[in-house]
């Protein structure tokens, strides 16, 4: 009995004496001696030592902290601009360009593709294309090989070559069509009027208006400037042919006329019927098929009554394609009038009348419509053409410059909007095909 009394009384002052441990060690000296210890820890993590305690940054001054082994390269390895390949193929060619991530040309770097079974291929001019002909019909596979700077795709780019040309639209050709800011206009825009040079004096610079059935026109080009398209229609002008762009005399770049929008909206919105046309230095079928694919692009989204001429003119000697004998020519004029034809549009040629007889065969090209420029008082070309660019000395209120007028003897079906996207399209632009006679016939 006692024994259990004494055990239950050691029981009751162990719990007493843990309950009240703090006050124990206080009574026998060891709390301050556990301060100073816990003191002198934090004391030592204040200055780098091993316990991080409430400094958040101090794992910084951990050499153990991080692995020493590099995992990812740096951000400056991968720094470049990045570029993508696009493609495009008429017969028997390859064109690479090398375009960034906005679409635009990339140039000034001398970028090599692989083209599997045909070899590699760098673009030493640096313009941002590499072109290939003489190449077999099939499907080539295409890469981009590793050039400093730029961040090239790890995938290879497959493309089919034909055999024949296909007269239709390159989906491709907005990454070859350029501005003036792109290129030395004093070099390349070269067209030498030859109706000019062989005007015999008297020709009629006055406006012709009500002139029998034909009707008055003119045609403008950036060298016109700013145009009042109001007064312009005012003044009695019943149709505008408006020079949408041309190629390179020395280059072959594919340039935009710089007021061609200006232009084009403007005749427009003034209530003038449009037509376009284009100035060629085109050396080969794939080069027409280029251009006229352009011209699409650029009149696609408008309501083009008259129809795509083909400027055919000469750069007096200095244009890449005034060697071309009229064999040459008249292949590659057909070739940019097909493609026009095969996208629902109405084509033809302008030319002078000596260009028309001696630098073309027009027995190939008498399906399309012929714009005859002949400044004279009674035109001489013996063949039919469809409209007589009359003179290039007019006037026009609402234009600041000089300008040619024209007469036209077609007749235009401006009831339907030829806008690609209106639903009215149908494909054809004119309603009338048959031509016209020449001299006094059409008085």
């Amino acid at each position: 009995m006692l024994s259990a009394m004494i055990a239950m009384f050691v029981v009751l002052v162990a719990v007493i004496a843990v309950t009240n441990l703090d006050m124990v060690k206080q009574k026998l000296g060891l709390a301050v001696q556990e301060q100073v210890q816990e003191t002198a820890a934090i004391e030592e993590a204040d200055t780098g030592g091993g316990q991080i305690g409430n400094d958040l940054s101090a794992f910084l001054q951990d050499e153990t902290f991080f692995d020493p082994e590099v995992k990812f390269k740096s951000i400056q390895t991968y720094s470049g601009r990045n570029v993508f390949l696009v493609m495009s193929s008429v017969a028997k060619d390859l064109r690479v360009m090398v375009v960034d991530s906005v679409g635009k040309l990339v140039t000034g770097a001398p970028f090599t593709v692989k083209i599997n079974g045909a070899g590699e291929y760098t673009d030493t001019d640096e313009d941002g294309i590499i072109y290939v002909d003489g190449l077999r019909a099939g499907e080539y596979s295409v890469s981009l090989e590793e050039i400093e700077g730029y961040i090239v795709p790890n995938t290879i780019t497959t493309i089919q070559v034909r055999q024949e040309i296909e007269y239709r639209v390159l989906d491709e050709i907005e990454y070859l069509m350029l501005t003036e800011d792109d290129i030395d206009p004093s070099k390349e825009d070269k067209a030498v009027n030859g109706a000019e040079e062989a005007a015999d004096g008297t020709e009629n610079t006055e406006l012709q208006i009500g002139k029998g059935s034909a009707r008055l026109g003119i045609d403008v080009s950036k060298w016109n400037e700013e145009i009042d398209w109001e007064t312009v229609k005012e003044a009695g002008i019943e149709y505008a042919i408006i020079r949408c762009g041309y190629r390179g005399a020395s280059s072959g770049a594919l340039v935009i006329d710089p007021m061609y929008r200006e232009n084009i909206e403007g005749a427009i919105d003034a209530g003038i019927p449009v037509g376009v046309y284009f100035f060629t230095q085109a050396l080969n079928e794939v080069e027409a098929v280029e251009e006229a694919s352009m011209v699409i692009r650029l009149i696609e989204d408008y309501d083009v009554d008259y129809p795509v001429f083909l400027d055919s003119e000469g750069a007096g000697g200095r244009g890449r394609a005034d060697g071309l004998d009229a064999e040459e020519r008249t292949k590659i004029h057909k070739a940019f009038l097909e493609t026009i034809s095969a996208a629902g549009y109405e084509t033809g040629i302008y030319a002078s009348r000596n260009w028309l007889e001696d630098e073309l065969d027009m027995t190939e090209l008498s399906e399309y419509r012929t714009w005859l420029a002949e400044y004279a008082e009674v035109p001489t070309y013996d063949e039919y053409y469809h409209m007589w660019q009359y003179t290039s000395k007019g006037t026009v209120d609402g234009i600041d410059t000089r300008v040619d007028l024209n007469l036209c003897y077609m007749n235009i079906d401006t009831s339907v909007n030829h806008a690609k996207s209106a639903a009215g399209y149908s494909g054809v632009v004119s309603g009338d095909s048959g031509n016209v006679p020449t001299g006094d016939d059409r008085e």
